[in-house]
């Protein structure tokens, strides 16, 4: 069988784990399961999936440790999965560098809904004709997920770079949250607002250290601006 793409399972309940799988499988996704939470980063950038599926409580180190180990070495896209329903945990997530968030139990259509809503967006910023953007002084690479002026670079996390490649589409329009959202999480139902406020506040404060501190305002009831 031809799989559409590799999904890597980082969850160390064993019945979740084969469940998964088999429902990754079933709709035509390659399911492979972490086995070494020891040197969990090492497999993740071995075997180099398109997404994965990451517990937060996890053995050796804790499923957003192992999410901020990553983001210093990949943009792999990631959905946290947990049985804790906390904003807290929510809010973490999202501003360590997760796609997505989603409670256990969850409904098995909603999370295939989530995997492809983030792998779809992942392809279009990726496989665009559009390599590079400019704001003023600014260079948006696209392919590499980066903001630079002079010798600063900084890493954009897959979030940061749609909402920044929507405003920058945008430029000098009110963008409303759910036009973000819709782009971000192809369904503005499916995720909660303040998931979208995190991103928004992480991406001002890197477009800040670059010397933009009030590059995206916000217009209360209205949405964003990027002027």
């Amino acid at each position: 069988m031809r799989y559409m793409n590799k999904i890597m399972i980082i969850e160390d309940d064993e019945l979740i784990c084969n469940e998964l799988s088999k429902l990754l499988e079933n709709n035509n996704y390659e399911a492979i399961i972490l086995k070494d939470f020891k040197n969990a980063l090492n497999e993740i950038i071995k075997t180099s999936p398109d997404l994965i599926l990451l517990d937060i409580n996890i053995p050796f180190i804790n499923g957003e440790a192992l999410l901020q180990s990553l983001r210093k070495e990949s943009n792999i896209p990631v959905i946290m999965v947990t049985s804790i329903n906390s904003e807290i945990d929510e809010a973490l997530s999202i501003s360590y560098g997760a796609d997505d968030y989603i409670t256990k139990p969850y409904n098995p259509n909603i999370l295939l809904l989530r995997i492809g809503a983030v792998l779809k967006r992942t392809k279009i910023n990726y496989n665009s004709n559009i390599k590079e953007l400019t704001y003023k002084e600014l260079k948006f690479d696209i392919t590499k997920g980066t903001i630079r002026k002079d010798n600063i670079e900084l890493k954009l996390t897959k979030n940061e770079i749609i909402i920044f490649a929507y405003l920058l589409n945008h430029l000098n329009k009110i963008v409303t949250r759910d036009e973000l959202m819709t782009a971000l999480w192809d369904n503005s139902e499916y995720v909660n607002e303040n998931a979208l406020t995190v991103n928004i506040s992480r991406l001002r404060n890197k477009l800040k250290e670059l010397g933009y501190c009030d590059a995206i305002d916000t217009r209360k009831k209205m949405g964003y601006i990027l002027s």
